[in-house]
């Protein structure tokens, strides 16, 4: 998982609880990262239609979409990450050893295995869902 993750599902938490248009500054202060990292995730979740935005002098990002009806697998599709990657691989599929050729295609498989299990564990989550248990702590 990356950061982006994180700072996706902040912006979004944050502009369903201001339920106003707000500029990537505003967002940042609130992120605690800089504008330039907001308008890039920010992007990426326009792309997907997740958020709207604004143009002009009070322009910005809102939301399109009900929080309940945004779950944290449509960011981690949206941002185009997995939970689990290499970027290393061991072995080489063209040595004359069966563990050596082969490991590579089944450490692929666990990884893509385990981002599956990652990915329906998101789908369950909404911005809604992160929304009830910041407001509702007290409650717990």
């Amino acid at each position: 998982m990356t950061s982006e993750f994180a700072i996706a599902v902040h912006a979004l938490v944050y502009l369903n609880h201001k339920q106003e248009t707000l500029a990537s500054e505003e967002l940042a202060k609130n992120v605690c990262t800089n504008p330039a990292r907001i308008r890039k995730v920010m992007a990426k979740l326009k792309k997907k239609e997740l958020i709207a935005t604004k143009e002009g002098q009070n322009g910005g990002y809102h939301t399109s979409m009900e929080a309940a009806d945004v779950n944290l697998a449509m960011i981690y599709d949206a941002l185009e990450i997995e939970a689990v990657c290499a970027s290393w691989k061991s072995g080489n599929p063209d040595m004359n050893c069966m563990v050596a050729s082969g490991m590579a295609d089944i450490m692929d498989d666990i990884y893509g295995q385990l981002n599956e299990v990652c990915r329906e564990k998101l789908r369950r989550i909404t911005i809604a869902d992160i929304n009830n248990k910041i407001f509702h702590r007290e409650e717990r």
